[in-house]
């Protein structure tokens, strides 16, 4: 049964292209009030006057953060603080694949201090207004990658060896415990945590891969999902899915289990531990 998100409030992140801006046009239909979050000023803006365009909507907003930078992140989370006196649907969605192995200016590997740690930090920073406004929902976009994607707590900053598939996978994998171990600690507050893990989507997030990978990924294309079909994937967790359905993980729009490893919550709860140290919210 559908979630009415007619006047709600949506924080959206790596909204300016792809499955997050598609995402944004349909639930702007819908009548919800949007914050779409990028990095890039222009392309934020654009983003901002494309979904009034195409999704007939006045009340669209926007907040810059980068999120390989911390500080950023907790700006980005005083603003909502600031200006919002509710947040009904958190969409964590900005990404990021890096070829070579980059450090943040945390000192934190890059692919992991974005695709995880900015989800991890940032939802914890609301949670409060989170958990004022329930009935509410937390999104996650993890990823199919994450189903050969391994944690190895003795090296989280891959500095014994990178790669920018593996790197990958265990970001999402991350985002897979993240979202376990975040509904059971939501459990009786009135807030959901779901994630989605689109297949191949045809989207601007590889285009920084190395370049003997490319011809893989262009002979992919043919089986890629366009960003629309992706974006509807957010929507279908934002506002479709009952109300008392937390911590799940779904593909094509269907509740499915993760990896067998995903589903181990000792870890998840190792890796929550983990992640508030690196974070200074422990």
């Amino acid at each position: 049964m559908a979630w009415d998100v007619h006047g709600k409030t949506i924080l959206l992140t790596g909204a300016t292209s792809g499955i997050g801006l598609e995402a944004a046009v349909a639930l702007a239909r819908r009548g919800a009030r949007l914050v779409l979050v990028g990095r890039d000023p222009e392309r934020t803006e654009a983003a901002v006057a494309d979904v009034k365009a195409r999704g007939g909507a006045a009340d669209v907003s926007h907040l810059l953060c980068d999120f390989s930078s911390q500080a950023e992140i907790r700006r980005l989370a005083a603003a909502v603080l600031a200006h919002h006196d509710r947040l009904d649907v958190l969409v964590n969605n900005a990404g990021a694949v890096n070829k070579d192995r980059r450090l943040t200016v945390d000192g934190i590997e890059r692919t992991f201090a974005v695709n995880h740690l900015g989800y991890f930090l940032l939802t914890n920073l609301l949670l409060d207004l989170l958990k004022k406004s329930a009935p509410s929902r937390i999104v996650n976009t993890a990823s199919v990658g994450h189903r050969r994607g391994r944690i190895d707590f003795d090296d989280l900053q891959m500095e014994k060896g990178y790669s920018v598939i593996d790197s990958y996978s265990r970001s999402k994998l991350a985002n897979v415990y993240f979202t376990r171990e975040l509904a059971r600690r939501l459990e009786g507050t009135g807030v959901t945590a779901n994630c989605i893990g689109p297949g191949p989507i045809a989207t601007r997030i590889w285009s920084k891969a190395p370049w003997f990978t490319r011809p893989f990924f262009f002979a992919a294309s043919v089986f890629m999902t366009s960003a629309e079909e992706g974006g509807s994937l957010l929507v279908h967790l934002a506002a479709e899915i009952e109300a008392d359905k937390t911590g799940g993980y779904y593909e094509h729009k269907k509740l499915t289990w993760p990896s067998r490893l995903a589903q181990d919550d000792a870890i998840a709860k190792r890796l929550w531990d983990e992640s508030a140290k690196l974070t200074k919210l422990a």
